[in-house]
């Protein structure tokens, strides 16, 4: 079993800054992706970005990239969100997600779907105001 432990959400006007921390702890394996998702009311659960945990390669969606960054700390185990020039339509729930990459044959393609990962977090509320 893995926990996933979000923290930094809140509230910001647009234009601002905010950082996202989500540390794992239970049964983590060698090989394995974190990602971020993202879902506001009324609409369905969004790829945000990812990182491999091993060689740290990461991969943003098209709607945050250049304004989100993704990084982990292997010794804490923990994935943050750095997120910039914040936009109102970022206001939503983030999650953070576990995939135990062990398994293999996982592409960025798959990992950007809600369904390949193994756990969740239970969320952080961002509301960015206008």
């Amino acid at each position: 079993q893995v926990q996933l432990v979000e923290s930094g959400g809140g509230l910001v006007q647009g234009g601002g800054s905010l950082r996202l921390s989500c540390a794992a702890s239970g049964r983590t394996f060698n090989a394995y992706v974190m990602g971020w998702f993202r879902q506001a009311p009324g609409k369905e659960r969004e790829f945000v970005a990812a990182v491999a945990w091993g060689p740290g390669n990461t991969n943003t969606a098209d709607s945050v990239k250049g304004r989100f960054t993704i990084s982990r700390d292997t010794t804490k185990r923990t994935v943050y969100l750095q997120m910039s020039s914040l936009k109102p339509e970022d206001t939503a729930i983030y999650y953070c997600a576990y995939y135990n990459a062990a398994r293999g044959g996982a592409t960025w393609l798959r990992l950007s779907s809600w369904d390949a990962y193994d756990y969740w977090g239970q969320g952080t509320q961002v509301t960015v105001s206008s």
